[in-house]
């Protein structure tokens, strides 16, 4: 049993504590009591940019590797000291040359432990999306997810070297770890562009479903799974898919829906009983 309580101070900052015991660095407790949630804005992992698809990655691996997120934390440090030099550009009239090397060498080597952690992760996760996806739909479909990045073609050294004077026309960093990102595919077209909305909230839930997985192989335990709202847009064979699949793993599980109907539905589907809370707005 776990007492955990977190404190915003009046100056602003956060306090996390485990039975009174206070962290010293808040990054030691990413990870710690593991959680996958899936709620309806989470489309925007299928619709949305490339940010939303790095900030997704960059949560997900923290929590599995904590060597990830120390190079993440200095990657992302010397990224903004970086930016900050090139802007100071405008009013210098010249650069610092010694401590844009100093950042260029501390981007290159965290951008690249970050590239090879990335690389090795999609390789475990890919299939795991993939299979997930198939399992929820019923039948095979053309799905692919691919890694984008340009690290695939040059180290982030020679990134950096090669897009310099891009760099200091626009004032910040253009090229680099910090603009990868994973798109899928539905057989060779781009897979928001064609998918349904019943494709999409599926390829949502192999996404979220497949960091469970991994989730749960590297801790030896299962996090908890938290499903809010999102049955909406889902037929009776994907909804019965996707509950035998939760059923089909050691799992604590919160639901949450806005229709008492479909709750019910969802409780014959999964043949075990259900603890309900209903809260009713007068």
């Amino acid at each position: 049993t776990y007492r955990i309580t977190s404190i915003l101070r009046e100056n602003n900052k956060k306090e996390i504590q485990v039975n009174d015991e206070i962290y010293t660095r808040l990054s030691k407790h990413i990870g710690r009591f593991p959680c996958v949630m899936i709620i309806p804005d989470d489309i925007i992992l299928i619709n949305g940019s490339g940010d939303e698809r790095r900030r997704f990655l960059d949560n997900l691996l923290s929590q599995l590797d904590i060597a990830y997120l120390e190079q993440l934390i200095i990657y992302n440090k010397y990224l903004q000291q970086r930016n900050s030099l090139l802007k100071a550009v405008t009013e210098q009239k010249q650069i610092d040359k010694t401590l844009l090397h100093i950042y260029n060498n501390e981007l290159a080597h965290a951008g690249q432990v970050l590239y090879e952690k990335r690389k090795a992760f999609f390789i475990q996760y890919i299939p795991h999306v993939l299979e997930i996806y198939n399992k929820i739909t019923g039948f095979k479909e053309e799905l692919r997810l691919e890694y984008e990045t340009e690290l695939h073609d040059y180290t982030m050294q020679e990134l950096l070297e090669m897009q310099f004077s891009k760099d200091l026309l626009l004032q910040r960093t253009t090229a680099g770890i910090h603009k990868d990102d994973f798109l899928l595919f539905l057989d060779t077209q781009p897979f928001k562009n064609v998918a349904s909305q019943g494709q999409k909230k599926t390829a949502l839930f192999a996404l979220k479903l497949a960091a469970f997985i991994l989730l749960k192989i590297a801790k030896g335990f299962s996090p908890l799974l938290l499903l809010d709202d999102v049955f909406e847009k889902l037929d009776q064979e994907r909804l019965y898919n996707l509950l035998q699949w939760v059923t089909s793993v050691d799992v604590q599980l919160f639901i949450t829906d806005t229709h008492i109907e479909r709750l019910q539905n969802v409780s014959t589907i999964l043949n075990k009983p259900m603890q309900t809370i209903m809260l009713q707005n007068n």
